[in-house]
C-alpha cells in the first residue's frame, strides 16, 4: 500500500493528499476534498473544495532510493589467490 503524502490546501487549510504528477518530481495535484465552511449545497449536496485537484508542490522532493551496504551482511569470501578474471 502507498501512502500519498499530505499538504495544507491553499484555501481551507486541510491536511489534504497530493498525487504525483507525471513528468514532475515537485509537483502533485491535490485530491478532491470538501472545504469545512462549505459542506453543503442548498439540495444537500457535499460541495468541493474550489482548490481540489490544483497543482501544489510536493512536500519532498523525488530523491533517489539510498542503501544501506552495511546493513547487507557480512563481507563475502575473499577469492582464492589462484581464481582469474573470466573478463
Amino acid at each position: 500500500m502507498m501512502k500519498l503524502p499530505r499538504v495544507e490546501c491553499p484555501k481551507c487549510q486541510r491536511p489534504t493528499a497530493v498525487a504525483p504528477m507525471a513528468g514532475s518530481l515537485t509537483k502533485g495535484h491535490l485530491w478532491r476534498h470538501d472545504d469545512a465552511g462549505a459542506r453543503r449545497d442548498p439540495d444537500g449536496s457535499l460541495v468541493s473544495c474550489s482548490e481540489s485537484l490544483s497543482i501544489v508542490d510536493l512536500p519532498e522532493v523525488g530523491r533517489q532510493m539510498e542503501f544501506d551496504l552495511g546493513a547487507l551482511g557480512p563481507d563475502p569470501a575473499p577469492e582464492p589467490a589462484d581464481a582469474m578474471a573470466l573478463f
